[in-house]
């Protein structure tokens, strides 16, 4: 099934959802940064609840929004950056985490994570970011997404991610919804969205079985009067880097650092932590940095 994600509303108002697939996506940052199963299933459901929440939240080309994860198991660090087209990147401290399945048979994501904070810093252009934190439920990701919402935002959510891995580490389905209340919404409603997703399959089995984006969203509501709109985007795996970006991150290291770089070394190169493409610096280059760092 085609990556997607999809937004409706239902026709009073009082409900808004987003659903998608973002199996091509995982797989993508899967290969890039080689993880094995824990970590791939951390790092694809943050990517891909990153890529729902800027669908959700952020409208302009230069807004940005980056959802951190800091743990305190084996995963000490996991970041997913987004835009309002939902372009992702991200990474993870310990890709190659590896622990036994919880005892519910699942990927032990919470496990691997452990306690921590989720935090959310949403770039408007504005003079200071919006930077909301919380502490981790379970991190398991979609219940401390939920959460955050919940505390931070002050909006009844309910966030479902997934990630199903096959034994050659790829990504068989990976996705994600998200549901939220709006102020029309009746108790009534919420009780009968509730019901739906005490019966509902996981994300992944749904993706699995061919359903689509916009079938996950019509399921979620079942009952409901919904209207998908018809701008959907494809959210992908897209990393902003550039030489040029690298020529900003070592000048910023200070005049004296660059000198003994040069002197020492001779030649520099910078790896970036959300591609793994490497930038190779000659000493010429490098003293020319050093001039306009001066």
């Amino acid at each position: 099934m085609a990556d997607k994600l999809v937004r409706g509303n239902s026709m009073d108002g009082a409900i808004r959802v987003f659903a998608a697939v973002t199996t091509d996506l995982v797989n993508e940052a899967q290969r890039i940064h080689h993880t094995y199963p824990v970590a791939t299933a951390a790092l694809g459901r943050l990517l891909t609840g990153a890529a729902i929440m800027g669908a959700a939240g952020l409208k302009n080309e230069t807004d940005s929004m980056t959802v951190q994860i800091k743990g305190e198991g084996e995963i000490t660090n996991l970041v997913a950056v987004t835009d309002c087209h939902s372009r992702v990147r991200g990474y993870v401290s310990n890709p190659y985490v590896d622990r036994p399945l919880n005892n519910k048979g699942k990927l032990d994501v919470g496990g691997a994570i452990g306690g921590g904070y989720l935090s959310v810093v949403r770039d408007l252009g504005l003079k200071e970011p919006y930077v909301g934190q919380i502490p981790l439920v379970s991190g398991e990701i979609a219940e401390d997404l939920t959460y955050y919402y919940a505390k931070s935002e002050q909006i009844p959510t309910s966030v479902a991610l997934g990630v199903l891995v096959d034994t050659d580490n790829s990504v068989i389905a990976a996705g994600g919804f998200m549901i939220q209340l709006m102020p029309e919404a009746t108790e009534e409603m919420a009780v009968q969205l509730e019901d739906i997703l005490k019966e509902l399959p996981p994300v992944t089995t749904m993706i699995k079985e061919g359903m689509t984006a916009e079938d996950i969203l019509f399921r979620v509501t079942e009952g409901f009067s919904m209207v998908c709109e018809n701008k959907a985007v494809v959210p992908e795996y897209k990393c902003t880097c550039s030489k040029e970006r690298m020529e900003k991150a070592l000048i910023s290291i200070g005049k004296k650092e660059l000198e003994e770089l040069i002197e020492d070394q001779g030649e520099a190169e910078l790896t970036c932590q959300f591609c793994d493409n490497k930038y190779h610096f000659n000493k010429k280059e490098l003293e020319d940095l050093l001039e306009k760092a001066k």
